[in-house]
């Protein structure tokens, strides 16, 4: 290993440097692609707007998911092209954003142009623009260093061109490692699309579920326009016959928790964990950061969690209105703020699973969109409210059926998410051993071959 070069010691000033494996080399951003900055055409004239070339925003990197972007939101006219300051673009230029949300990037899968939010990057011969787009992935909060402004940071094209790159000068030794990485993305994407497939399932699923049943035979009743004579109308719409409708006030025991930032003068209180809003998810708890809080014995009494007990959210953004799951006793001795509240189901009348998975429903999403007190982005329930949320009541033994056709399905999705973070792990794990030249990649002729994930430890060298 040698020390990296610098230009003119600018970088080794910010704490830059990395070392140079051999046949690498660390050189300027503008050595290796053409930095182009981007424009908007004016927005009082109609003819430079409309059917034309992709225009591409920062919003438009962010909602792109996986490396490619093919769509964007506008598109501007020859004639608004040519009187702006954007610039045509071919495919495979990397569009990397420099302005608010710095060193986000994507490929351009077509012709584009950009706004002036970004210093796209049109690799030069010699260069793999693959490898470049994974290498400034991994030097992404490098890069954000030399943002500056008041009211959001900005990266110049000037010190974009002088951001130093490590690189190795063979292009198949580039090509090679871009593939090996590719390869874990595409998994990644493949794994992505599984879940959003099975997130569709069980949406279709639940709705099934909760507006047909499952009789004892382990069938859904056939639909209400094939045999009316299993249904019957209620408050919430056509349910089966045997089904009663109640106010979750009267098959379960709603409670607030403890209020934050009020003076408590306790001399002899009790230290406890305590859940917040963001612990309490869509279905899951995340007690990753759990915090705690001091309270009196008769507020442990009252607020201790208890394994079964259904937990919801007070409210928050959309998404995160009613959002509930169950407690199975994950941490010992836990309270709640009052933003989350403790629903304990009254025995043989509810199952804590059935009453979570209900609330997820579009039932009770709808109900809670409804009730609530709502803001820009923001609404909430209160006890009120929730004390009267209506609640399709079958048998127990059918609302076990349910449970055991809704977790089924969540088991697989939860095998994917694991899958999904385990790849995640793996590319990280790639990106900073290969992008480094810690470990090298041997260069081989034609495309990676199948297995090659699996296999990885046959590509590289350490």
């Amino acid at each position: 290993m040698r020390p990296v070069t610098d230009c003119g010691g600018f970088w080794r000033c910010w704490g830059m440097s990395e070392a140079v494996p051999e046949n690498w080399e660390s050189v300027p951003l503008s050595d290796l692609a053409k930095v182009v900055s981007g424009g908007t055409p004016s927005r009082c004239v109609n003819s430079y707007w409309g059917d034309g070339t992709p225009w591409v925003t920062p919003t438009d990197i962010t909602k792109t998911n996986g490396r490619y972007l093919f769509e964007t939101q506008e598109r501007i006219t020859k004639h608004g092209l040519s009187s702006s300051a954007a610039t045509l673009l071919p495919p495979d230029t990397i569009l990397m954003t420099s302005r608010a949300t710095v060193g986000e990037s994507r490929i351009a899968g077509i012709e584009v142009c950009t706004n002036q939010g970004f210093k796209s990057l049109v690799p030069r011969k010699g260069v793999n623009g693959l490898f470049l787009y994974y290498q400034m992935q991994r030097l992404r909060s490098a890069y954000k260093v030399f943002g500056i402004g008041s009211t959001f940071l900005e990266v110049s094209k000037k010190d974009t061109e002088r951001f130093n790159v490590l690189f190795p000068k063979d292009e198949d030794e580039q090509r090679a490692i871009a593939e090996v990485i590719d390869s874990i993305d595409q998994a990644i994407e493949k794994t992505e699309s599984l879940i959003a497939k099975y997130q569709q399932i069980k949406a279709g699923l639940m709705h099934d579920l909760f507006t047909h049943g499952v009789t004892a035979d382990g069938k859904l009743r056939p639909p209400r326009e094939q045999a009316p004579e299993l249904y019957k109308e209620a408050p919430i719409g056509w349910i089966p016959k045997e089904w009663g409708v109640c106010p979750l006030g009267k098959i379960a025991e709603i409670v607030s928790g403890v209020t934050l930032g009020e003076k408590r003068t306790l001399s002899r209180g009790i230290t406890a964990p305590y859940l917040r809003v963001a612990n309490v998810q869509d279905g899951y708890l995340d007690l990753s950061d759990v915090k705690v809080i001091t309270v009196s014995t008769l507020e442990m009494e009252k607020l201790r969690l208890r394994e079964g007990d259904v937990l919801m959210n007070e409210g928050g953004d959309f998404d995160k209105l009613g959002r509930g799951t169950v407690w199975n006793s994950e941490i010992r001795d836990c309270v709640h703020q009052n933003h989350v509240f403790r629903v304990r189901p009254r025995g043989g009348i509810i199952r804590s699973y059935y009453l979570t998975f209900w609330s997820q429903s579009e039932f009770g999403k709808k109900y809670f969109v409804l009730s609530s007190k709502q803001s820009t982005n923001l609404a909430s329930i209160n006890s009120t409210q929730l004390n009267v949320f209506p609640i399709a009541v079958p048998a127990i033994r059918e609302q076990e059926r349910i449970d055991m056709r809704i977790r089924a399905i969540l088991e697989i999705i939860d095998g994917l998410n694991k899958e999904h973070g385990k790849l995640h792990d793996i590319k990280n794990g790639l990106m900073h051993d290969l992008l480094t030249g810690y470990a090298r990649v041997r260069p081989h002729p034609g495309p990676l071959p199948a297995g090659a994930v699996e296999n990885r430890e046959r590509l590289i060298n350490a």
